[in-house]
């Protein structure tokens, strides 16, 4: 007799934070994605500077009890959130402690205690404000008269992933513009005539890309029977996306079975790369 799956385990996740949350919350949904058993409920507590505004925490942590993970810095109100959760019987853990200790120790620096200090208003910040302006002004081949401004181009057939994976990369503060390839559609003569950007040619398997666009036609409540999903169609496609690649030298990434991150994590190692000075 076969087992029966379980449906898995629902636990209360609190998240507290004296910043915006964000590296608290990329932490916490990286640790929970490995176990596929677990389905956490998610409590968030962004901000809180204040005893009233960790009071107000601590009474939803005590309503709905689970595990609590901090990124608190301000000493006071980092041991009265762990205090009270040593009385509630609660696991708490601060995620970035370790972190923050080994760098201490190797640096032989004391911590700054300052929230959110990761987010203040520098040259990196201004910086990725300017490379999402970029990307935004040359996403699916606009622009392209500027394209020479970009620190990194990214060119495929439709559902590569060439908007959100240029959107990634600019939120790390890397201009990136994406131009589409389209059979019986001249790509834009300013691609062939670059000098410093990178130019990184995606690629994904006819039968990924036929899943992908019929499910993007089904949420437009689109017909389905087009070239657009025809598999002898769409073989052409990436037949001549490859052969475009191969002559022009272009660094190729195979995006069938990446996720946005791996596919923009292996643009910055070649961006990385080809930045390097040469010797």
């Amino acid at each position: 007799m076969q087992k029966q799956r379980s449906a898995g385990i629902y636990y209360h996740l609190h998240l507290v934070s004296d910043s915006t949350g964000e590296t608290l919350n990329a932490v916490a949904k990286a640790a929970c994605a490995q176990f596929d058993m677990g389905h956490a409920i998610e409590h968030v507590y962004p901000l809180v500077r204040s005893r009233k505004q960790l009071e107000r925490a601590i009474a939803e942590i005590e309503g709905t009890p689970g595990l609590v993970l901090h990124t608190m810095v301000n000493q006071e109100l980092r041991e009265a959130l762990e205090v009270k959760c040593r009385e509630l019987g609660q696991p708490s853990v601060a995620v970035i402690d370790p972190v923050m200790n080994l760098l201490g120790s190797y640096l032989g620096a004391e911590v700054s205690h300052r929230p959110g200090a990761q987010h203040e208003l520098d040259a990196k910040y201004f910086k990725r404000i300017d490379a999402l302006n970029y990307t935004m002004a040359h996403d699916d081949g606009q622009s392209a008269e500027t394209l020479d401004r970009a620190d990194v181009i990214l060119v495929g057939v439709s559902r590569t992933s060439k908007t959100p994976t240029c959107i990634y990369l600019a939120n790390r503060g890397i201009k990136t513009a994406n131009v589409p390839i389209v059979l019986g559609v001249s790509l834009p003569d300013q691609l062939f005539t670059l000098k410093g950007p990178l130019v990184v040619g995606l690629l994904a398997s006819p039968e990924r890309l036929i899943q992908i666009r019929k499910n993007r036609l089904l949420s437009l409540n689109e017909g389905a029977e087009t070239d657009y999903v025809d598999l002898d169609a769409v073989r052409a496609e990436v037949a001549f996306a490859r052969r475009l690649f191969g002559e022009k030298g272009w660094p190729v990434i195979d995006v069938t079975r990446r996720s946005i991150e791996e596919t923009a994590a292996a643009v910055i190692a070649l961006h990385s790369r080809a930045s390097q000075p040469v010797e």
